[in-house]
């Protein structure tokens, strides 16, 4: 896929940021089938609408600031891949900037899901996902934590060594939205080690 950048003139203030208002977390967890691993403890997390994108604003831009505040970076503009792919060492923020789209999360087993401009997922590292069908103007903003690495899986090929990865993927310190106080932080407790 092309990636396709935003013409829109890159303006952003505080006060669109500040406007995240606390949202209740829906959550999802998904089984491995095989092929996708998915995340073996915590679960997918969607935020529906926590910030107020403004007419006169570029809401990439709002969310891209958003997520650098709270600690995730190396953000990127585009869409949804249209086939079945993981991250397996690293966890990635997807917040819808513009138009909607139906999503398949957790792999070929996984829930299908409508998004709308201003929903945030939350996906952590293994969980699969794949853009089923969008509007013309759908546009997506991601981001990563500080800590980990970038892959792309998308294969029975990568699922061996992905589990192991997926393991090794730390808990961010930060909620890619609501900070160090958001409900990732309650949501994504470490599995206890076993004696």
């Amino acid at each position: 896929m092309v990636e396709k950048r935003d013409r829109v003139k890159r303006t952003a203030s505080s006060d669109a940021i500040g406007s995240s208002h606390l949202r209740n977390a829906e959550t999802f967890h998904f089984k491995d089938d095989g092929v996708t691993p998915n995340h073996p403890h915590w679960p997918l997390i969607i935020y529906r609408s926590p910030v107020r994108l403004s007419a006169g604003l570029d809401p990439a831009t709002i969310f891209e600031e958003l997520f650098a505040r709270n600690g995730w970076g190396g953000s990127w503009r585009n869409g949804i891949y249209d086939y079945v792919h993981y991250h397996s060492g690293i966890h990635e923020v997807l917040g819808i900037a513009r138009g909607s789209g139906v999503v398949q999360l957790g792999g070929r087993q996984g829930r299908i899901l409508t998004f709308e401009a201003g929903d945030v997922a939350i996906l952590p590292a293994g969980t699969g996902h794949q853009r089923l069908e969008a509007s013309n103007d759908f546009l997506v903003v991601g981001a990563y934590p500080p800590e980990g690495a970038y892959d792309e899986c998308t294969s029975r090929e990568d699922h061996a060594r992905a589990v192991r990865s997926i393991q090794q993927a730390k808990k961010p310190a930060t909620d890619p939205v609501y900070g160090a106080n958001g409900p990732l932080i309650d949501l994504w407790v470490p599995e206890p080690q076993s004696a």
